[in-house]
């Protein structure tokens, strides 16, 4: 395998077949405006995971294979230090923790210099996915293929399939089989909304859709199937190595797909099955996708409560949203060690402000707290309560008086609080003592604006209830050296996996030029303005692999994007640097008109 850096807290490992051919396949990931992420007045964009790399299907599977034994053999590892396990197509990303990127590559490559171990890998798990071949492109799929709907439909059902890997929303998993010989295009103008559950096909691949989402594959049924369930011990139904079958239903389920369980009828030498939840299965302490995943529904807003409700609904919530400004979310420090799910971190954009807010009033640093984008919310006290009000800088006002950033104020019951739009940066973070309340999605409050994970963005009308975060008392008042968030920025980038796509001059062009912000800049990614970064090899596609937050991708004829907290956990662009850890507190505070300076990152 190859070692490539991607960045100061990640590895790319690349399996050797597939590292002298990236000239094959595509993965046309789009960024463009994100309409599902309930965040309308935000003009920010969402790199779209929804096209996969594009090669011949036997190719992928052989791939596919080599990427998901390099990914166990990491994993049996066991390695200290190790975060979380990304397959891809043809690679394998490895997270690191602070300061264990060094060691984690050392052992990485004692690990590819060993022998591998003869033993047999564990068998896979294997499921049954119930389908009805009832999609809207069926008919066409089937004659654009040459084949009639009954013989697609026998294919697509007899076919062995394996998980190759993750992404695109959490829950969708990558399908690719030996049984499979075509390779179908999408679908020429994507669709705005595809349907949960869809069953679709693209390129060698098969996928089915956990969410309602744009898309662009091909789509030959349905299942109702729980693809992903945060209340589960395995949230995941397809896991990346996990083998599928489809098992067609020509009517609604009249009962639980029932599978034998490890170790039955099968013999302790067969795969594992596991037995597929469905979506209307909702009694007993069982809860559904929507309930949990998605707390209003997919469509939208549902009439019963607000997403921040607490928990214990009984209590008298702290404060009413009266106006939520441009976009105001719930975050916490999100949802790390969940990318191999297709999971992405989410959490506050600007850490260490929402850790500093959190001091403030007394709260453990990885409470939940308000992200108030841009500023302009106003709330009403229902009862007294402490608050803090850090990262972005802009007016403050307590029941009409002049309050500081940056510390702990006493907020009395029946007055409003006036965040106001803010002068400098992007993100102010409001801690309440106590810390928001709202459900835990997949271990997080926190919102992921992209995938619609967590609780919705506010509104007016909403009522918020705080939880039980406090873990000191407030702390006496202190001289805090709070400055405003800078107007242009010096960010620090370490070396991309594929920095080597791009000419020198690109390389160079990159920490020479002063960078904007553009308009398109949200929590998903900001898209920068600048000179070109011209490409060694135009024309070459990059198969899907592992992203992380502060990757700069360079889409094909557009500026580069430096992809944020909810930004996909796969992608198919290729990046030219990494931010690190530390500038991406800086990036938070970045709005449209900022200039920003690449500075080399030392090396590690």
């Amino acid at each position: 395998m190859r070692v490539l850096p991607f960045g100061d807290r990640g590895l790319l490992l690349e399996v050797e077949q597939g590292a002298a051919d990236a000239g094959v396949g595509a993965d046309a990931a789009r960024f463009a405006g994100d309409d599902s992420a309930g965040a309308a007045a935000s003009a920010g964009a969402a790199a779209s995971a929804d096209a996969a790399a594009s090669a011949a299907p036997a190719a992928h599977a052989r791939e596919i294979n080599a990427v998901l034994a390099l990914r166990a053999r990491v994993a049996a590892s066991r390695i200290s230090g190790i975060v979380d396990i990304v397959p891809a197509a043809r690679t394998v990303l490895v997270h690191t923790a602070r300061g264990a990127l060094a060691d984690v590559r050392a052992r990485l490559e004692l690990l590819d210099a060993s022998p591998a171990q003869d033993a047999a890998p564990p068998a896979a798990t294997e499921i049954e996915l119930p389908i009805v071949y009832d999609g809207p492109d069926l008919a066409a799929t089937a004659e654009l293929l040459g084949l009639s709907v009954a013989a697609l439909v026998q294919q697509h059902s007899a076919a062995v399939w394996t998980v190759a890997f993750t992404g695109f929303a959490p829950g969708f998993g990558y399908l690719v089989s030996d049984d499979w010989p075509f390779d179908v295009p999408r679908l020429e103008t994507p669709r705005t909304r595809v349907p949960p559950g869809a069953v679709g096909l693209a390129a060698g691949f098969c996928g089915a859709y956990p969410r309602s989402t744009p898309g662009g594959w091909r789509l030959i049924g349905s299942t109702d199937a729980v693809l992903f369930d945060p209340d589960a011990a395995d949230p995941v139904l397809l896991p990346p190595g996990a083998r599928v079958r489809f098992s067609e239903r020509r009517a609604a389920h009249s009962a639980p797909s029932a599978l034998s369980a490890p170790g039955g009828p099968g013999g302790d030498d067969q795969p594992a099955t596991v037995r597929v939840r469905l979506a209307d299965e909702g009694a007993g302490d069982t809860h559904t996708l929507d309930a949990e995943l998605y707390p209003h529904g997919r469509g939208g807003r549902g009439e019963a409560g607000g997403a921040h409700a607490a928990t214990d609904a009984e209590g008298e919530p702290a404060f009413r949203i009266i106006e939520p400004g441009l976009l105001t979310t719930v975050q916490d420090l999100g949802r790390p060690g969940r990318a191999g799910q297709g999971v992405a971190v989410s959490g506050a954009l600007d850490r260490s402000a929402l850790r500093a807010a959190n001091r403030l009033v007394g709260n453990r640093e990885d409470a939940a707290a308000l992200e108030i984008t841009m500023g302009g919310l106003r709330a009403l006290a229902r009862r007294d309560a402490w608050i803090a009000v850090t990262g972005g800088w802009g007016p403050i006002r307590v029941g009409g008086h002049e309050a500081d950033p940056y510390e702990a104020v006493h907020w009395p019951a029946g007055t409003e609080l006036h965040v106001d739009w803010l002068a400098h940066g992007a993100r102010a973070y409001l801690a309440v003592r106590g810390g928001i309340e709202a459900r835990p999605v997949a271990g997080s409050r926190a919102t992921d604006t992209m995938a619609g994970v967590g609780p919705e963005a506010l509104r007016a009308g909403d009522d918020v209830h705080t939880g039980d975060a406090a873990s000191t008392p407030i702390p006496p008042a202190e001289p805090v050296m709070a400055v405003p968030p800078a107007d242009d920025l010096e960010v620090v980038v370490a070396p991309g996996p594929r920095a080597d796509w791009f000419t020198a001059a690109a390389r160079a062009a990159l920490f020479d030029a002063v960078w904007t912000v553009t308009d398109h800049a949200d929590r998903v990614g900001i898209r920068l303005d600048g000179p070109v970064l011209a490409r060694e090899r135009p024309g070459a596609e990059l198969p899907s692999e592992g992203m992380v937050p502060g990757a700069i991708q360079v889409p094909p004829g557009a500026g580069p994007v430096i992809l944020m907290a909810d930004g996909p956990v796969t992608g198919g662009y290729p990046v030219i640097g990494v931010v690190t850890d530390a500038g991406l507190d800086l990036l938070a505070q970045a709005r449209p008109g900022t200039g920003i300076r690449f500075r080399h990152a030392r090396p590690i």
